[in-house]
This record gives structure tokens, C-alpha cells and sequence, in this order.
């Protein structure tokens, strides 16, 4: 033993090495952020090693490949080879690894196929076919995303067949033969000699639950030493095969678990946070050790976590500390628009890498929602700051994006053939590859466009049918663009296409999301029309469709390699942050009904989850942190009023740049406000309901009838007074001071201004 090398133990806090050094029995490893989670995994494995212990009876489990193989690699630069034959690795890649050797116990072949998504979803069509149901009904990627869902919940088809709760719920659904699809699927997979990736964990459970030929006792043997990672984001099954693991008579009960109940942000994935409150109930002679000092955050950004996560009341109680003493407080930015707070992030970055000399790549934007990443896109690229969409595309590139204009771009130019052939079939309306052909040669023998070769191709009576519709829909798209403006035209062909209607239908985490993004782009639409910031631009003079995916073009057609640029902004959302960190993090649309979502608002245990979400999010930041809202948001093709969020009122004042006052209502729905910064708002000259105006009271006046000297109201900027009118008489353009907006005049075209006249 002398041979070998402890010198990385002195690398460690006392904490951190006495949970590295504690190898038997059961252990827990709370790591706050920035604690040195990983360093303290990677270095009990090394020393289970060093010790003797051999690497094939060591499982480590992780979340990522990235993660695996990284800490592979450290390990083998201190121990050698030894470190390749650890079993490490996710759940997935584990679990496939065993059932390769034993799927024959439980009647798989052990060449099992592995089912992506897609193979599932045809599967599932296949299957409502078969039983003659309405695919519009029962959408297949609610289905299968409800069959996931029971998986991961250890619910077998004949269980979820008895569930009344379960069965209620599909009833109220509208898909009460949901079950039945459930046990389709899962005898044709069997059938299949298939395992989607669900079943890479339903069947460990199931080999290891039944136990043929004594499998379980071989791999309880086997693992003498079990450790997982990022424990908080495991889900009910995957606990209940590491319990099979470990949980046997006669077993040294070594399993080591790293994680933190604050940082448990997954639970639409699954995971479920009693996994690791109640961990210590299953093991009572459980050592726990809490990773409590904090290497990545300053003085004020450990404070505010610490005060923030104090209101929820699931939690394992820890107190996050740091020796990176003082460093800025944390900014918060007000904004009266979602415009005027993506202009506003995007200056404040240009502060700081001034002031401060930050690279681009140490400067991140995280928001709740990936739909919100338009308008900070849009403004770093007016400011020629270029970035990059971290796990994601930027928010042009996007699929369900991509479709709406290839519409757009086709209500305006029929003869456009990359939109004609992207949305011919989308939604399925059943044009097949043979039809498509057909077209493709009409429309080459004749030199003509694919949609002009629609109307007298030769084709069948079926086929000709569904090109006629198609040609319908396309043709009511053009009429609408005639004399409408951009935001009626693309809110018409979002209804007239159902895209809307069809991921709405879906009901499932992405499906949602697409549907957030596509209500961003009505949104941006919606600004381009009425906004009054696109008078200086040569499109001011019109606002129709055409102007509109100009607009865009200028935004989007830059340098294709931008993405590859080393040195670039990050983008991304909340959920993907974890784990990561920047010297300089903006956390934007920090307000109620969005952060949290409005979704979590009518569940405690929701709301605890939103703030573990706040929680993950601030402190990713090392130096600089910075909180960003405004009264007025763009949501669903209206202007929205929401408060400041509750989250930002947890934050105690002293962590704050004394500059910010912010109103802040810890309860919105009966609390009184709280003043934050120790600074009381200005108080505002404008009437308080001038921008919580319901929208169906506000009648704006004929343009022609608006005069100098007038008081109006706008629905986005509140009162104000008109100052002067210039312009011709077709375009005039009117100079109001708004009450609300300090040090600018607002220049509007009122034409598009929408002004409701009050004196």
C-alpha cells in the first residue's frame, strides 16, 4: 500500500475528505453548489481503489456520458488502467450492458433492439390504426409519453388496467383506451424483441425483481460498492433497482449517494425529491456530510441563495458559505417592455465586458422558457455580440418555427419550392413521396414552380383531392395577405393550418414548448406591427407579411460559423445550466406567472420546485448576477401585466445593488408589497390603471383624429402627451412624452399606434 499514491487526498477540505475516506456502510454527500461534488466522487472511487477494492466491483452511476467519461479519465490519470473497468456509466448504458448478458431470463433476446423515439411513435400509430381510433384523439406522443410516464412509476399494463385514478384521468381525456394501447405496445415490443428506453430500466427491474437463476445474487455480488450521482434527479424505479442492488441480507450496505435536495429541478422528468429526503429512512445508520463551502460564488450570491431556498419547506437544511469575500452586489433591471429588458440585458453586457473586461464566453442568459430567447437574440445581434444557443437551437432554426414561415414565406411567394416542399405535408394531410414525384416531374418538364404544377398535374382522385385542399388553404393565406398587416396574416395561418391546435392536442412537455415558441413568434410579430422602434427602418412605411420576413432575414442571414465562435454569449435555459457556471449570469423574465410559471402556481410542492429552479439559476454565477422583469410582456399576441416575481422579494436587501428599487409582492394573491433595495419606488404621474387596461375596454381613436397638445393612451406605454406631429399626411408620425418612460420621447407612426384619445 505504500506504493500508492494519497497525495490527492490533500486537495481536499475536512468535509471533502472524510466523505472520501468514509468507505463502508451507507453515505450521503449533500453538495451544495460549486462544493466540489464532483472532485469528491471522483476521488472516492480513487481511493475504493487504492484501497484494494477491485474496479469491476465498483458501480457508479451518472446522468450523463460526459460525466462518466470525465471522471473515468481523472481517475485514470491518478490510478492507471485500473479505472477503465469500473462499471461507470449512466443508468441506460449500464442497465442495456446487463440485460445484453440475462435478457434471456426474462424471455428478450440478449440482440435486443433498442427503440429511439421515433420507432416508438410508429409503433403507437400502428397500433391506433389497427384498433380503428382517431390519431387526432389519441395523439401518439401523448401516448407515449403517458406510457413513459407509467414506466418510470413501475406501473406494469395490467397494473395501470386496475389503476381507477389512472383510468379516470384518461377518461377526462378523452383516450380511455389508453390502457389497452399500453398493453398493445408493450406485447408488440415484446413480440419485437425491442425495448424502448423505458424498458432498459422496467426490465432490470423486472430481471432483478424475479430473479431467474439467482441473477440478482450474481450482481449483488458483483457490486460491492455502489455510488450515484446527482441522486435529487433520480425517479421512483431507478431508486428501486439500486435498492435490489444493495438491500439484501448479508450485504456491507456500501452505496454512497451525491446529490442535493435544492438542486432537484427534473420533476416532469420523473425524478421525485422524497428520493433523497427520505434516503436516510432506508439506511438509519447513515453517515451524512454536507458540502457546505461554496468555490464558484461571492459573498452576496451565496446570501441570497441561502435566504432564498430558506422558504421552502422540503429540504435537507445546510448553510451555503464562501470565502470569496464582498464582490458586486446583485443588479436587478426594471423594464417596462420585454423589449425595452432584452435592450437592456444586451446593454448591461456591454458594461461589463468594458468595465469589468469579461470575454463573451463568460457571460450567460438563462431563461424560464426557451421562447424567450427571440428578443435577447434579436438585440445581440443589432449590438453585433455574437453568441450561441447552448442544448438548443437558435430561435429561427427551430423546427416548428422553421414551418410557420416556410407558410409565411409561401402566402407571400407561391413559387418558393423549399417552403413548398417543407409544409405540403405538414401537418400530415397525407400527400405521399408518390404524389410529391409527380409534382416534382410537372413541375420540371413544364419549368414551372411545385405549387403552380398542383393545379393540372396529373393525378389520382384521391391524391387530387388532397393537393386541392392544400391548394385551398394556401390560396385563403394569400387573400388574407391582401390589405391585412403582418400579425393578421400569421395569426390567420397559424389557426387555418391547426399547428397550433395539433401540438396544443399533444399535451406533452415538448409539445408545449413548441407551442410557447410559436406563440413568441406571433409575439415578435405583434411588436413589428405596432412598435414604433421599426420607424427608422426602410420598412417603416409597411407592416404586411412580406415586410415582416425581411425584417427576420436581416436578423437571421448572418454568418453561418457564428455558432462556432469560441468567445460568444451563452444562451440557454435554466434546466440545461445545471452543473455549469459563468463569471457573469443574467436571469431574465423574473416575474409571476413566468417565473414561476404560471403552470406551478396552483401547487405548493410546484412552487418549491420553481424556487429550487431560482435557486440553480443564481448561483451559476461566480462574480456578477444579475435579475431582469418587466410590467409588460408580450404573452399569446397581447400585452400581459405581471408583478415582479416572488423570488426577487426572498432575496435579502443587503445582497443588492442599492440602485435597484423594486416592488416586489411576495404573495400575489393577498400579501402586501415589499419594498426591496431599502430605496421606495417613484411614484408615477400616470393613472395605476393605465397599464392593467382590460384589452377589450380600450378603444383606440381614428389616427387622423390624434392632435398636438392631446393626452392619449397606449396600451404598452400607458398615458402620455402628445408633443408634436410631423410627416406627410399618409404617414404622420407623432412625438409623445409617455408618464412612464423617463429621458425619451416615444416617436410613433400613428398609423400603427393604436392611441386611445383621453382629453
Amino acid at each position: 500500500m505504500q506504493n500508492k499514491d494519497f497525495s490527492y487526498l490533500n486537495e481536499l477540505n475536512d468535509v471533502q475528505r472524510k466523505a472520501v475516506e468514509t468507505t463502508e456502510g451507507a453515505v450521503m454527500v449533500i453538495a451544495g453548489p460549486g462544493s466540489g461534488k464532483t472532485r469528491v466522487l471522483t476521488y472516492r472511487i480513487t481511493h475504493l481503489l487504492n484501497l484494494g477494492v477491485a474496479p469491476w466491483n465498483i458501480l457508479s452511476l451518472t446522468f450523463t456520458n460526459k460525466a462518466a467519461k470525465e471522471m473515468k479519465e481523472r481517475i485514470e490519470s491518478i490510478v492507471g488502467s485500473a479505472a477503465r473497468k469500473v462499471w461507470m456509466g449512466t443508468f441506460h448504458s449500464i442497465f442495456a450492458r446487463i440485460l445484453r448478458v440475462e435478457a434471456h431470463k426474462i424471455g428478450y433476446p440478449n440482440d435486443f433492439t433498442i427503440y429511439d423515439s421515433d420507432d416508438s411513435k410508429s409503433l403507437i400509430k400502428d397500433i391506433l390504426k389497427s384498433m380503428n381510433l382517431d390519431p387526432k384523439v389519441y395523439n401518439p406522443n401523448a401516448i407515449r409519453a403517458r406510457i413513459s410516464k407509467a414506466k418510470s412509476s413501475l406501473i406494469t399494463p395490467k397494473a395501470y388496467a386496475t389503476n381507477e385514478e389512472l383510468l379516470l384521468y384518461d377518461r377526462m381525456n378523452r383516450m380511455p383506451m389508453t390502457h389497452e394501447i399500453y398493453q398493445k405496445y408493450y406485447d408488440r415490443c415484446f413480440r419485437a424483441g425491442a425495448m424502448d428506453f423505458d424498458d432498459l430500466l422496467l426490465q432490470m427491474f423486472r430481471l432483478l425483481y424475479a430473479n431467474p437463476d439467482n441473477v440478482r445474487e450474481k450482481y449483488q455480488q458483483l457490486f460491492r460498492y455502489v455510488l450515484v450521482d446527482e441522486f435529487q434527479d433520480t425517479n421512483y424505479l431507478q431508486y428501486e433497482i439500486i435498492k435490489l442492488f444493495v438491500n439484501y441480507e448479508g450485504s456491507p450496505g456500501n452505496i454512497c449517494i451525491v446529490g442535493d435536495d435544492a438542486q432537484s429541478i427534473y420533476s416532469f422528468r420523473g425524478a421525485t425529491i422524497e428520493n433523497i429526503l427520505q434516503f436516510k429512512n432506508d439506511y438509519p445508520s447513515l453517515n451524512t456530510f454536507k458540502l457546505e463551502q461554496n468555490y464558484r460564488s461571492t459573498t452576496y450570491i451565496v446570501q441570497a441563495a441561502n435566504e432564498l431556498i430558506k422558504n421552502n419547506t422540503k429540504q435537507i437544511q445546510k448553510r451555503i458559505w464562501t470565502n470569496e469575500i464582498g464582490g458586486s452586489k446583485i443588479k436587478i433591471i426594471k423594464a417596462l417592455t420585454d423589449r425595452e429588458e432584452g435592450r437592456k440585458v444586451v446593454d448591461q453586457i456591454i458594461e461589463h465586458k468594458t468595465r469589468h473586461h469579461l470575454k463573451n464566453s463568460e457571460i450567460s442568459i438563462l431563461y424560464r422558457t426557451n421562447a424567450q430567447s427571440r428578443i435577447f437574440e434579436e438585440n445581440l445581434r443589432r449590438a453585433n455580440i455574437p453568441y450561441r444557443i447552448y442544448g438548443g437551437l437558435s430561435f429561427y432554426q427551430r423546427k416548428e418555427i422553421k414551418d410557420v414561415l416556410a407558410y409565411m414565406r409561401l402566402s407571400v411567394n407561391q413559387k418558393d419550392d423549399e417552403a413548398f416542399k417543407r409544409v405540403l405535408n405538414y401537418p400530415k394531410r397525407g400527400i405521399g413521396k408518390t404524389v410529391i414525384n409527380a409534382l416534382q416531374k410537372h413541375s420540371d418538364q413544364h419549368n414551372i414552380s411545385l405549387y403552380e404544377a398542383c393545379f393540372d398535374a396529373e393525378l389520382k382522385t384521391r391524391p387530387r383531392s388532397l393537393v386541392n385542399e392544400f391548394i385551398r388553404l394556401i390560396e385563403s393565406m394569400k387573400e388574407k395577405n391582401k390589405g391585412s398587416n403582418a400579425y393578421e396574416t400569421v395569426n390567420y395561418i397559424i389557426k387555418a393550418t391547426k399547428i397550433a391546435a395539433i401540438l396544443n392536442a399533444e399535451n406533452t412537455i415538448e409539445s408545449q414548448s413548441r407551442l410557447e415558441n410559436i406563440n413568441a413568434l406571433l409575439n415578435g410579430v405583434q411588436e413589428f406591427v405596432e412598435d414604433d422602434e421599426f420607424i427608422e427602418e426602410e420598412l417603416s412605411d409597411n407592416r404586411d407579411l412580406s415586410a415582416f420576413i425581411q425584417h427576420i432575414s436581416l436578423l437571421t442571414d448572418m454568418d453561418k460559423d457564428d455558432e462556432k465562435i469560441a468567445d460568444s454569449v451563452t444562451l440557454m435555459s435554466i434546466h440545461l445550466a445545471k452543473g455549469l457556471e459563468f463569471e457573469s449570469i443574467f436571469v431574465v423574465g423574473v416575474e409571476e406567472n413566468l417565473f414561476p410559471s404560471y403552470m406551478s402556481l396552483a401547487s405548493p410542492e410546484d412552487i418549491e420546485e420553481e424556487r429550487r429552479l431560482f435557486y440553480v439559476a443564481i448561483t451559476r454565477a461566480k462574480r456578477y448576477l444579475t435579475l431582469s422583469y418587466c410590467n409588460n410582456r408580450y404573452q399569446y399576441g397581447q400585452i400581459r401585466s405581471n408583478d415582479p416575481s416572488r423570488f426577487i422579494s426572498e432575496i435579502p436587501e443587503d445582497s443588492l445593488d442599492p440602485m435597484s428599487a423594486i416592488v416586489a409582492n411576495p404573495n400575489p394573491s393577498f400579501a402586501a408589497p415589499k419594498v426591496l433595495g431599502g430605496l421606495k419606488p417613484k411614484k408615477l404621474n400616470s393613472s395605476p390603471k393605465a397599464l392593467s387596461i382590460n384589452v377589450s375596454d380600450f378603444k383606440p381613436n381614428n389616427p387622423n383624429e390624434i392632435m398636438e397638445g392631446m393626452r392619449v393612451l397606449h396600451l404598452k406605454f400607458g398615458e402620455g402627451l402628445v408633443l408634436s406631429i410631423d410627416g406627410n399626411p399618409s404617414n404622420r408620425i407623432a412625438k409623445i412624452k409617455f408618464d412612464q418612460i423617463e429621458d425619451e420621447d416615444k416617436r410613433i407612426v400613428l398609423r400603427f399606434a393604436k392611441l386611445q384619445i383621453l382629453n
